[in-house]
């Protein structure tokens, strides 16, 4: 299946435009960098960083480019509250935007522009459209005239007549048209650090949120732009300006795919639909998410719907100290167990861990398996993602994989050291080694487990070690005395009484043909 990407744009999904083996250019809206990252920052880098993986095993190169707003009203509002500087203050939730990608393992984006890198060139850029009439300079700073560019509404689907001030839209007395966006800003009392000397006749200022992309995108990438993403909040204002900004520029198309994600969706402990903010106290920030669920848990939790749909939190009791992540967070990571046991099972079988599995990097048309069923499952996840990037669909491939292949392991006994079955286990393993390569594309490694208890603490590994020989020697012992008495069991009781007390202490115990394995949850 050739690949098919949902334009929002054209609404409606398209061939892509491009061949592998082109250059891809993609740039995605970042954070504005005021307070710590939320849960919420998370879903566009992670479902972008997925889509430059698939596009990569496609055999495209690309190039992703996220900026970083290091220069608006609300790092200004906050940095005064926090009594520091806005430079201090963006650097430091710079950084724990960063920490947050690489715990959710978004390592594909290839550079990161500072918006106050790029002073200069958003000036320049300002004064070109005021030269080609579509800005305007008032006392208080510059304008663009929404009313010059006769597409203006398109991307939003709006009607430019029923655009109102509000939204980030500043009203303003000044402007020509309720809808027209500022491009320079010059606000007296301003901290110094935000006040750029500029040609414009109002004099030293900042940028306007919108400009900055246009500037950092062109710069980064170029005119035209293959892809351009961002979340669905941000469609208006700001892409709608950032689009007839950069097309009365240029006198080009910005993008040829604009992608927009669903937002989180949540529900207060009533079940009634809620909005996650600040004001209510229910947003959730990544840092306090990864005290209870792996960072590979909450990407897993992303990437189980398809990008556009909303993402559903489920129900959380917020302020109950008891429910610190929202139910269907909890969920996913129970379901997303299922693939770490699956991962120790291939040790087990294999002898060496699943993370040491070499997969293949690259689609191939006319691979051949030794199954007809592995062959379906490659087939199906090529259609998912080819269309319009399904990870949802993907995700229900992966559970039917690795639910038949622990079906096979059990029918064919391939963890009994008993056991001789080479042609079952090689079959094992070559359906491992597909998981591996899917979960790749995803970005899912399988080896890292949910939060709880120190459980990958060395001490707690080695005395949970120490305890479970003492219980297999307990176990021994209590089946010779059962041979000579079988009525009195008191030290089978013993070793049940272990199992039940570490059950309540959230660790599950596996007893199995080559020994015994533990886990937390």
């Amino acid at each position: 299946m050739a690949l098919q990407v949902y334009s929002t744009l054209t609404r409606k999904k398209e061939p892509f435009h491009k061949k592998p083996g082109d250059t891809v250019t993609m740039y995605v809206c970042g954070p504005t960098v005021y307070k710590p990252s939320h849960i919420g920052h998370m879903v566009g880098p992670v479902i972008f960083d997925t889509v430059k993986r698939y596009l990569t095993y496609l055999g495209y190169h690309v190039k992703w480019v996220v900026n970083i707003t290091d220069v608006d009203d609300k790092l200004i509002e906050r940095a005064g509250k926090l009594n520091t500087t806005v430079p201090e203050l963006s650097a430091r939730m710079t950084e724990d935007y960063f920490a947050c990608l690489k715990a959710l393992n978004v390592t594909g984006i290839d550079h990161f522009p500072r918006a106050t890198e790029h002073i200069g060139g958003m000036i320049e850029v300002i004064q070109a459209l005021i030269k080609k009439d579509y800005a305007y300079e008032v006392d208080d700073g510059v304008y663009f005239d929404v009313s010059k560019d006769k597409d203006y509404g398109a991307l939003s689907n709006r009607d430019p007549e029923q655009m109102e001030a509000g939204a980030r839209l500043e009203p303003n007395a000044r402007k020509r048209n309720p809808g027209d966006f500022a491009l320079w800003k010059s606000k007296p009392g301003e901290p110094v650090e935000v006040q750029f000397a500029s040609p414009f006749k109002c004099g030293r200022g900042r940028p306007g949120w919108h400009i900055e992309c246009t500037c950092m995108a062109i710069k980064e990438l170029g005119e035209t732009l293959d892809i351009h993403g961002g979340g669905l909040d941000l469609l208006f204002p700001h892409h709608e300006n950032e689009l007839a900004q950069s097309e009365s520029l240029t006198d080009k198309p910005f993008a040829r795919v604009w992608m927009h994600n669903g937002l989180l969706k949540l529900k207060d402990k009533d079940g009634k639909e809620a909005k996650m903010a600040g004001s209510i106290g229910n947003v959730l920030n990544v840092c306090d998410a990864l005290k209870h669920l792996s960072g590979e848990v909450i990407r897993f939790f992303m990437l189980k719907t398809h990008y556009r749909t909303p993402i559903d939190l489920g129900i959380w009791d917020w302020n109950n100290p008891a429910t610190p992540v929202p139910e269907g967070m909890v969920e996913t990571g129970t379901a997303y167990r299922t693939f770490l046991r699956f991962a120790e099972r291939v040790q087990r079988v294999t002898g060496r861990p699943f993370s040491e599995l070499t997969a293949p990097a690259r689609f191939e048309p006319s691979r051949k398996f030794t199954q007809p069923a592995f062959s379906e499952v490659y087939q199906r996840f090529h259609e998912y993602m080819s269309d319009d990037f399904n990870t949802g669909g993907v995700t229900g491939v992966l559970f039917d994989l690795v639910t038949s292949l622990n079906r096979n392991a059990d029918v064919a006994k391939l963890e009994d050291p008993a056991t001789n079955n080479p042609a079952a286990k090689a079959e094992f393993i070559e359906g491992a080694t597909l998981v591996k390569e899917i979960a790749q594309i995803l970005g899912l490694t399988f080896t890292a487990e949910t939060k709880a208890l120190g459980g990958g603490d060395a001490l707690v590994s080695g005395l949970m070690q120490l305890l479970l020989d003492l219980r297999n020697n307990l176990r021994a012992i209590a089946k010779e005395a059962a041979k000579d008495n079988p009525l009195k069991k008191p030290l089978f009781d013993q070793t049940d009484l272990i199992r039940k007390r570490l059950g309540e202490l959230n660790v599950t115990l596996e007893d199995r043909p080559g020994g015994t394995t533990w886990r937390v949850g």
